[in-house]
C-alpha cells in the first residue's frame, strides 16, 4: 500500500518530471487539482501537500487569481534554501564553505575579466568607493554589506546566472557570521578593502590570468585569518590553503 509520505514524492517527482520534459514552463499553471491527482494516482491531499513542498522550494507558486503556477525558475530563487544551510555551517564547515566559495570566486573573476563591460567596471568601482568611509569609521555591517556586492557583483558580470546564483548562496551567510566578523574586527578590513581594489584593477585591463591570482590572494589571505580565529576559539584546523594557481 502506498503511504502518505510515498504519494507525496510521487507529486513532487512527477511536477519535477513535467518541467524538466518540457511540459509545464516557467509561468504556466498546473492543471486542475482533481485532473492532476488522478494523472499521479495519489489522493487531491497527497497532491496539495506535493505542491506545498515544490512552493517552499521555488518551484512553484501561488498567484491570487491564477492558482498554483511555475516560479522563472530562476536559478538565484532554486538555490535559497541552500542560504539556511550555509548559515548552519560554523568552525570548521565553516572554514570549508569558505574553500568551496574561493574555488568559484577565482573562476568568477578569471571570466568577468575576460568580459567585463566598462559600465560593470565603473558600477564596481563605485562600490568600493561607497565602501571607504564605513571602511575607514570601522563601520562593519555596512563594510561587509557592500564586500559582498562587489563580490557578487563581479560574479553577475561573468554572464553566468548560475555561479552569480551559488555565489550569492554562499557568500550571504559568511559575511554575516561570527567568526568572519571577529576576523575583520581584528584589522583585516582594511587590508581586504585593499586587496579589491588590486582585484578591480586587473578587471579594467581585462586581464583574466591576473584576475584570478589576486582573486585567489585574496580569498587565501580571509581563509588564512579564518583559520587563525577558528583556531583561537577552539575549533579543529581546515586544510592549508595551497599553492597559488597558475594559468
Amino acid at each position: 500500500m502506498v503511504n502518505a509520505q510515498s504519494q507525496h514524492e510521487v507529486v513532487v517527482n512527477a511536477i519535477q518530471d513535467m518541467i524538466s520534459k518540457g511540459n509545464l514552463g516557467p509561468g504556466d499553471r498546473l492543471p486542475v487539482e482533481s485532473d492532476l491527482a488522478a494523472q499521479f494516482g495519489v489522493s487531491r491531499g497527497s497532491l496539495r501537500e506535493g505542491v506545498r513542498a515544490l512552493v517552499a522550494m521555488g518551484v512553484l507558486e501561488t498567484r491570487q487569481g491564477s492558482g498554483t503556477v511555475v516560479t522563472s525558475l530562476d536559478p538565484q530563487l532554486l538555490l535559497q534554501p541552500l542560504v539556511f544551510w550555509a548559515s548552519l555551517q560554523g568552525g570548521p564547515s565553516a572554514l570549508n564553505v569558505h574553500i568551496a566559495r574561493r574555488a568559484l570566486e577565482v573562476e568568477s573573476a578569471g571570466l568577468a575579466a575576460a568580459s567585463i563591460s566598462p559600465d560593470e567596471v565603473a558600477r564596481l568601482a563605485g562600490l568600493l568607493d561607497e565602501a571607504e568611509p564605513h571602511v575607514a569609521d570601522r563601520d562593519h555591517e555596512q563594510a561587509l554589506a557592500l564586500d559582498h556586492a562587489f563580490h557578487l557583483g563581479i560574479a553577475r558580470s561573468t554572464g553566468n546566472p548560475i555561479i552569480a546564483a551559488l555565489l550569492d548562496v554562499l557568500g550571504q551567510p559568511t559575511v554575516r557570521s561570527p567568526l568572519w566578523q571577529s576576523v575583520n574586527r581584528s584589522g583585516r578590513l582594511e587590508s581586504s578593502h585593499h586587496e579589491h581594489r588590486l582585484i578591480l584593477e586587473t578587471l579594467r585591463r581585462g586581464d583574466p590570468v591576473a584576475a584570478r591570482a589576486a582573486m585567489y590572494s585574496h580569498l587565501t589571505q580571509v581563509l588564512s585569518h579564518l583559520q587563525d580565529a577558528a583556531a583561537l576559539g577552539g575549533s579543529a584546523a581546515c586544510p592549508s590553503p595551497d599553492p597559488t594557481p597558475r594559468s
